[in-house]
């Protein structure tokens, strides 16, 4: 431990820069280096930080009640390839007219969206019925 002007001294004679490192701890902490040079590496670490974070998209996949089979493989697919990519996935399924008298049909297409999902996805929200549509959120394992 070296008190803080015979620090000052030896950083003015090295031609460097006494730094503050951790003001909280008892005594604080400090180190003899080129601020400058100290400040270039932090940015750059914090950029390095920014470019591997990735925020998660909820991403939007549309149904209706009486889906064909092929229309269901096809938006399956997209599903899955946004499950791949570490996106939820919010399902939709819309009533047009008179569809509403028959949720029951509603409700067994998401409950199978549910089942060919279980694999790779868990379901965060269990469908509602918001208005004219059933709502679903799944998001990957």
């Amino acid at each position: 431990m070296v008190s803080f002007f015979d620090a000052l001294k030896l950083a003015e004679d090295a031609g460097l820069d006494l730094v503050e490192i951790a003001p909280n701890s008892v005594p604080p902490v400090c180190k003899i280096l080129d601020y400058g040079r100290f400040r270039f590496l932090e940015q750059k670490k914090a950029s390095e930080a920014r470019k591997k974070q990735r925020t998660i998209e909820i991403k939007e996949i549309k149904l209706r009640p009486g889906i064909d089979k092929h229309d269901y493989d096809v938006k399956m697919k997209a599903m899955h390839g946004f499950f791949e990519e570490g996106d939820k996935v919010k399902v939709t399924l819309r009533f047009r007219g008179r569809e509403m008298a028959h949720q029951d049909l509603g409700v067994k297409v998401l409950e199978r969206v549910k089942v060919d999902t279980a694999e790779i996805a868990k379901v965060e929200s269990d469908w509602q019925l918001e208005g004219r549509q059933m709502v679903m959120v799944l998001a990957p394992r």
